[in-house]
């Protein structure tokens, strides 16, 4: 297990790096990365390229911020998807809803675990959350994957994890944490 000193963006190369390097090692089949706007995702979709795992990359869905608005770059999704990886854009699982009903200062089940999560990190929780969204675009299979995600920008956590979908959540099981910030 990696712990970095802090959750920058300069942590990034290594947890892709650990993320590929363990996905080998095991003869895990498949990497889901967490990317806002694109960049990680074209810098994993580069390290993956021709080592015969299947990238999918998990962005946010149309109006995650703002009305209408995509945050993820389509230049950088066609680059992606050039490379051989997938990307996803969809709604997250334990932020868009619970957000909607945040704003009206209510609370839901899905908030309690979304916090639970981030007691092990942001990145754990992310890393949870794209997993099951992955899984439910039939992106990824029933098996043991990796996810990597971040604190912010950039990745700082990677996690080895059995996937599931979200009707399945509880079924989803965080084998190991391979890499993650201290300072979450």
């Amino acid at each position: 297990m990696v712990y970095f000193d802090s959750s920058k963006s300069d942590n990034t190369g290594k947890t892709l790096q650990i993320a590929k390097d363990e996905a080998l090692k095991r003869g895990i089949k498949h990497i889901v990365v967490a990317s806002t706007r694109g960049s990680t995702g074209l810098q994993a979709a580069k390290l993956m390229q021709n080592t015969g795992i299947k990238l999918v990359v998990v962005g946010h869905s149309t109006g995650h911020i703002e009305l209408g608005q995509q945050l993820f770059d389509m230049e950088l999704k066609r680059q992606i998807e050039s490379l051989g990886a997938t990307v996803y854009l969809g709604t997250d699982l334990l932020t868009g809803f619970p957000s909607a009903m945040r704003k009206r200062n209510r609370f839901t089940e899905e908030t309690v675990v979304a916090d639970a999560l981030r007691m092990f990190g942001q990145g754990v929780k992310v890393c949870v959350e794209i997993v099951a969204m992955a899984s439910d675009a039939n992106l990824l299979p029933v098996a043991d994957a990796i996810a990597v995600a971040g604190t912010g920008r950039g990745a700082d956590t990677c996690i080895l994890v059995g996937a599931n979908s979200t009707n399945q959540f509880f079924d989803i099981k965080v084998r190991e944490i391979l890499a993650k910030p201290r300072d979450f």
